[in-house]
């Protein structure tokens, strides 16, 4: 008879986005959020940074009662300094935001002793890895002193670690409270990352890279240490793809126990006649704002494209999309106007005061604003890379230009003073997003996209890519909902090539096909849901509890 799986009384999870929007990960958790609260009623606990001080957080509610008598203790005898509350997401999970700051005059004894325990080489650390690692410590010890006070001993504890800037953390728990079961998950590893931003081919050499050599190279050397370190001591190690599962054992020589897949709840996309007119509204102003920003008339009739997500120019595709569209301008198949859009943030500085008195008036014009392709004023206007490649190839969205490219280089919360709607709001008005990613360990953009019904263009170098087709069996093409191309260290001509066309093919499909795609995109988004996908986190826990229970036998063994 099989044993039977061991699930957690307790998990305490940490991230750097915790209550903090600044990347994937926050998608990533606080999608998975509410299908653990529901299994695990308040005993499933996040900790994040407090950077907001005595700001509001936006997304996080003080709840001065939630386990007022631990907190008072830990402020009293742990001089911890912590916020008690909910995050303001679905599910309302319990959350604990933890000031780090008073560590950071303890850092030196802090990484000697980590060098000591864990061989965890501090020594070339710069930029936010102090951070990091001072706010890593801080959350262990918010979990020993919960622990400790209200006895979980006898219970099955789990400490979950996101990405290297929670690892030291983890590696003082497994030392003082080794009762405690680890999970270590890398979204990307630092290295891995550094070697596709820094221009290098990643794929075809990974086999023949060494992880600590590089990291001395790209001067990488602690970030990199306490990855590998902790991933080597860590019950249970996993990541987001199997593309990034073989960086892991290549890079951190560390094969991973589990891969994670990244899956969301669609509980934020609209349904019926509010998705119809929530698309219609996002498709008047980014068309209203395109005809402001140019002087042109597009009409419904135009094709809508993006690309979206954090500012990496070669990592996340952004050259090569450029590329596509230099491209599409010249190709006769194509029966529609296009406007495509880059929303990624940049340097951003004010929004376009010319472009919101136009906006504000209402009137149409017909002569296009100074450089008309970008929507706010940047810091570094002359050295922004996509403005860069724009002026290189000289696309100044001319009147009779079939495509027209246009930058939108900040956060969409709602309150940029241009658009002035939300990422998602947006979203769904466009007709194909894109993303030719050239280093990505997952892809939550295509899976957004998608659960909108919107139809996509990745690669195989995106783990999301690489699952769309194993659902298909085959490459999957744009009529599944998501087309994806196999892209390579060396082949950006024709991933550009095989963009343009599959727009130009798009451009010409008829009102049904487009009908079909849009379903298959909506259909493939259900498979991803976090109740497909939980199963695997149950995998990763009964690894973690099983591994923890061995790893305090053998201790007690040896002493």
């Amino acid at each position: 008879m099989a044993n039977k799986t061991l699930f957690p009384d307790y998990i305490f999870e940490s991230s750097w986005e915790v209550c903090n929007k600044v990347g994937g990960i926050y998608t990533v958790l606080s999608t998975r959020a509410k299908t653990l609260q529901d299994k695990m009623k308040d005993q499933i606990i996040f900790i994040g940074p407090d950077c907001w001080k005595d700001k509001e957080s936006p997304y996080f509610v003080e709840d001065k009662h939630l386990f007022a008598d631990w907190k008072a203790s830990a402020e009293a005898n742990d001089a911890l300094k912590i916020k008690v509350g909910r995050w303001d997401i679905p599910g309302q999970p319990v959350s604990i935001l933890v000031d780090f700051t008073p560590y950071f005059e303890e850092k030196d004894r802090i990484y000697g002793q980590m060098w000591e325990l864990y061989q965890v080489d501090s020594l070339h650390a710069y930029g936010d890895y102090d951070e990091a690692s001072m706010f890593s410590y801080a959350a262990a010890l918010v979990v020993e002193s919960f622990y400790k006070f209200y006895g979980l001993q006898q219970k099955k504890v789990i400490y979950h670690a996101n990405e290297w800037m929670t690892g030291l953390g983890l590696l003082y728990l497994q030392n003082k409270v080794p009762q405690i079961a680890s999970i270590f998950t890398t979204h990307a590893t630092s290295i891995g990352r550094s070697i596709a931003g820094n221009n290098k081919p990643l794929y075809d050499y990974l086999f023949a890279y060494n992880g600590d050599q590089m990291a001395g190279e790209l001067n990488m050397q602690s970030k990199h240490s306490i990855e590998k370190q902790t991933a080597k001591y860590v019950d249970c190690f996993t990541t987001v793809s199997d593309i990034t599962a073989n960086e892991c054992k290549e890079l951190l020589d560390k094969p991973v126990d589990v891969v994670l897949p990244n899956g969301f709840e669609n509980n934020f996309v609209p349904k019926g006649a509010q998705f119809t007119q929530k698309r219609k509204a996002a498709r008047k102003r980014l068309l209203e704002v395109a005809n402001a920003l140019m002087g042109t008339d597009l009409d419904d009739d135009t094709l809508i494209v993006s690309t979206s997500g954090r500012y990496e120019f070669r990592n996340k595709g952004i050259d090569v999309y450029i590329e596509a569209m230099n491209r599409l301008l010249r190709d006769k198949d194509l029966t529609k106007n296009v406007v495509a859009f880059i929303e990624v943030p940049g340097w951003v500085g004010d929004p376009r005061k010319d472009l919101t008195d136009r906006l504000a008036s209402g009137e149409k014009y017909d002569t296009p604003l100074e450089v008309p392709m970008i929507t706010h004023w940047l810091h570094n206007m002359s050295h922004d890379n996509v403005l860069g490649m724009l002026k290189y190839y000289n696309m100044w969205n001319q009147r009779d230009d079939k495509v027209k490219l246009i930058f939108l280089p900040c956060y969409l919360t709602g309150n940029d003073g241009v658009f002035n709607m939300s990422y998602y709001d947006l979203v769904l008005g466009n007709d194909l997003c894109i993303y030719p990613s050239y280093y990505e360990p997952w892809g939550y953009t295509p899976l957004e996209a998608v659960a909108f019904k919107v139809p996509c263009i990745t690669t195989d170098l995106a783990g999301f890519g690489l699952w769309a087709n194993k659902v298909k069996g085959s490459y999957s093409e744009i009529t599944d909902g998501v087309k994806v191309i196999h892209r390579t260290d060396y082949n950006y001509s024709e991933v550009a090539d095989v963009i343009k066309d599959t727009v130009a093919e798009y451009s010409n499909m008829k009102a049904a096909d487009v009908k079909k795609c849009r379903t298959a995109a909506e259909k493939l988004s259900k498979k991803a849901l976090w109740s497909e996908f939980i199963k695997y986190y149950e995998q990763a826990y009964d690894i973690a509890l099983r591994n923890a229970e061995r790893r305090n036998h053998l201790q007690k063994t040896e002493k």
